[in-house]
């Protein structure tokens, strides 16, 4: 075993990782949810969820120029604050949205694999979960090569889908409207709560800074290209939706992007569940990934933790932090179901994007000069955001506006 991790990674293999974890992680899971809360307006959750990201994507990409190590928000943290306890609690938070995240679209992938293969829903999750866990084992540059093929396929199948719902003629749901409705405030607060679990994935990107050649010159580009290309397929896709289908069907149903295609066309759309089913393994090998290298790092800064700071001699990856992920995925997919996941992990992401925040305001103040600098307000825009989003999750949760 050793302490180290091996620097394999470009620009494309992780701007693909980010688009591959983040497509994974929402549209063809959440797409369905997001319309039957808002209507209408599930548009508009995605831009203010978008939003949302970009102003702390751009506080992350500063970050992961400063401290290009794994645990990276542990470390922002840690060092914003001067708290080590506090980049601890920040870093373990972190592990934990993986964890789950990872376990809500597992759980959401396997609903559309039910449609090709019977077999108990539970067997399912275990096999898949096993089989991604030992992926994750044996290298990462093996694994971001698969996320990266994943994510051509996942993409692929989502422009189809948008161009079948802007070519078809549009819904009843859509003509029937006149004027545009009032927004439903409850739902729509709820809907920007499961878009922004929909963009997890761009601060995934700064733990990989220890298995990235060059971080502080290719992590802040790979953050945000990866965010463009997925807001704006989020936006597209959920145009589509709300056009073509309708709104109480897709709430209910478990293949969201599947019915997009079918109401559009009057064909088969076995094809996309197939993508979707792809999509979803995409998500939970990037999140277990992820989840590893945070608690990887975590354990090279207490000695609590110091059993997981350990890399296989072979494979260089953090073999007993992704067995100990792989293991809570599994359990968190059998035991939960899928929109009490994402909303659990919108909540703990969004304090955490709060702390992120905070963290680099003060770190302005402290150390002016770094090799890639926002500007000053961007993160306070980050700050108030996140707080609005955190707020708008919490309310959702509270006024009852849940599955």
């Amino acid at each position: 075993m050793a302490d180290t991790l091996k620097r394999r990674l470009g620009l494309g293999l992780l701007t693909a990782y980010g688009v591959g974890v983040m497509v994974g992680a929402g549209i063809y899971v959440l797409v369905g949810t997001v319309v039957g809360h808002a209507g209408i307006w599930a548009p508009l959750a995605f831009v203010l969820a978008g939003l949302v990201a970009l102003f702390s994507a751009l506080s992350y990409a500063e970050f992961a120029t400063r401290l290009p190590e794994a645990a990276g928000q542990a470390a922002y943290i840690e060092r914003g604050f001067s708290s080590r306890g506090l980049g601890i609690l920040a870093g373990l938070a972190i592990a934990l949205t993986g964890v789950i995240s990872a376990a809500a679209v597992l759980r959401g992938g396997v609903g559309y694999l039910m449609a090709f293969v019977d077999l108990p829903e539970a067997w399912l999750i275990a096999g898949i979960g096993l089989a991604l866990t030992v992926v994750a084992l044996v290298g990462v540059l093996e694994s971001l090569a698969l996320i990266a093929i994943l994510t051509v396929v996942e993409v692929s199948g989502l422009l189809a889908v948008v161009a079948a719902g802007f070519l078809a003629p549009a819904g009843p749901d859509w003509t029937g409207l006149g004027d545009l409705p009032e927004p439903p405030l409850a739902g729509i607060a709820a809907a920007i709560s499961l878009s922004v679990f929909a963009f997890i994935g761009f601060e995934d990107l700064t733990n990989m800074a220890e298995e990235a050649r060059e971080p502080e010159r290719v992590l802040p580009k790979a953050i945000l290209l990866a965010l463009a290309v997925t807001a704006a397929l989020y936006i597209l896709v959920s145009l589509a939706a709300v056009r073509v289908a309708p709104h109480a069907d897709l709430r209910q149903s478990e293949q969201p992007v599947a019915l997009i295609w079918e109401r559009a066309t009057g064909g088969s759309a076995a094809f996309l569940s197939a993508i979707a089913v792809a999509a979803a393994l995409n998500g939970v090998l990037a999140q277990i990934v992820m989840a590893s290298r945070v608690l990887f790092g975590l354990g090279r800064k207490t000695q609590a933790l110091a059993a997981l700071a350990q890399s296989h001699h072979r494979f260089g990856t953090p073999v007993r932090a992704t067995l100990l992920v792989g293991a809570a995925v599994l359990g968190a997919a059998l035991a939960l179901p899928v929109e009490t996941l994402a909303e659990a992990t919108a909540i703990i992401l969004l304090a955490v994007f709060v702390l992120v925040n905070a963290a680099l305001i003060r770190l302005h103040r402290r150390e002016p000069e770094a090799i890639f600098r926002v500007a000053a307000w961007v993160p306070w825009a980050g700050l108030f955001t996140a707080l609005s989003a955190l707020g708008a999750a919490l309310f959702a949760v509270l006024s009852g506006e849940t599955a």
